[in-house]
């Protein structure tokens, strides 16, 4: 058979870090390249305690069909901590349950962009969202990112130039890939621009609660006063990423219409997770468990950077994030980037090409990306002593 596939899928490639996860999946791998969350910080007990309890109690409900916009008790948990921790939800706005926050994402995309619309998002940024972004047969803008977010003089330019701009994509908080955090300043600043051009902002906030280091900074949806903003968070990084509970917070009438796009997706989330996840807030030590994730990280991210330091010293830069799970190293300019991945690869340590967050994959590009979060404190150690020496075989 001669197989003749849509426009939108085509072209598309596979995820450059699901294929590197594939190939470094060993037990002798020492896993950079992923983005998963500490297996340490699961509540399994709770979980199986939780689920024991919902099957013996209420199995009904749990497997039953339920409706689009989620568990209503878990909406109501929600929508109650949105406002207390993150000040977020006007009385125009509405909550619903997604997939996974990579759902979310992608139906917000689907309810407003037309094939050759414009979305305006960070460079590097989250590969997930990217691809979502260029299945829709949306074109991509990348402005840029600096020290403390994206750069606002090439957003204004961007939305001034490039046509029927609909989205403005941003992850604020330890951002996907670089760890970096979008400033106040900066976060108001793309509040006033969205609202001087008209235009949506999709705020993708899937570690939020993951700061270990200094003040948390306010949401641009809790600046939210004309309902530009659609607010994406997880599940994933705080209580189980296999379990597939994200959020939407987003105006009614956006709402209305990611709801009806989800129906032809999977009609709901499935109702057990959701229900567990409701236990999870409401009957579990949530902010105990919360501030053991942040002291896991806390470690973990002060241990890769102690640990680069003592073997590349000043050879690299890399970020130094206050939360989140990754940081962005950058290679001296004479080291070949992808060959580097290759080799450090070959001895046993897989990390992520910069360039495949990209929103044009052929531009230069010497950087990786590193995950703390996934390998153990030992493999952190090792890992990096093994960067190094790749590095020195650059160097001799």
């Amino acid at each position: 058979m001669n197989y003749s596939f849509s426009n939108r899928i085509a072209a598309l490639q596979p995820s450059i870090i699901r294929e590197i996860l594939k190939a470094s999946s060993g037990q002798n791998v020492i896993p950079f390249s992923a983005g998963n969350p500490a297996p340490e910080t699961f509540p399994i007990e709770a979980i199986r305690t939780f689920t024991q309890s919902i099957l013996e109690h209420d199995p009904v409900t749990a497997l039953q069909y339920g409706i689009t916009e989620g568990y209503v008790p878990l909406r109501e948990a929600l929508t109650q901590h949105l406002k207390t921790g993150f000040d977020t939800g006007k009385a125009s706005d509405q909550l619903f349950i997604v997939s996974g926050a990579q759902q979310g994402i992608e139906l917000a995309c689907k309810v407003f962009c037309n094939e050759g619309d414009t979305i305006i998002c960070e460079s590097p940024s989250f590969i997930g969202s990217l691809n979502s972004f260029r299945a829709s047969g949306a074109k991509l803008a990348g402005i840029p990112m600096e020290m403390d977010g994206m750069d606002i003089e090439k957003l204004e330019q961007a939305l001034q130039t490039e046509p029927n701009v609909k989205l403005i994509y941003v992850i604020p908080s330890f951002q996907n890939p670089t760890g970096v955090t979008t400033s106040l300043a900066k976060r108001q600043a793309i509040y006033e621009l969205a609202k001087k051009y008209g235009v949506m902002i999709l705020e993708d906030n899937p570690y939020g609660e993951l700061r270990f280091n200094g003040d948390d900074v306010p949401t641009i949806k809790s600046m939210d006063d004309e309902g530009l903003v659609i607010y994406v968070g997880s599940f994933s990084k705080i209580l189980s990423a296999g379990l597939r509970v994200g959020f939407v917070q987003a105006p009614h009438e956006v709402v209305e219409k990611m709801v009806v796009a989800k129906q032809g997706e999977d009609v709901h989330t499935a109702m057990l997770p959701q229900i567990l996840a409701y236990k999870f807030m409401t009957e579990y030590d949530y902010a105990g468990h919360i501030n053991n994730i942040r002291e896991v990280y806390r470690r973990k991210a002060t241990l890769m950077m102690d640990k680069l330091q003592e073997q590349m010293g000043k050879s690299i830069t890399y970020t130094k994030p206050d939360g989140g799970l990754f940081l962005w190293c950058d290679l001296p300019a004479h080291v070949p980037m992808l060959e580097y991945a290759k080799t450090a690869a070959t001895q046993g340590v897989a990390v992520v090409p910069g360039n495949a967050f990209l929103v044009n994959e052929q531009d230069p590009c010497n950087a990786i990306r590193l995950n703390f979060s996934t390998p153990s404190d030992e493999q952190i150690v090792k890992g990096v002593e093994i960067l190094g020496q790749v590095l020195k075989g650059y160097n001799a």
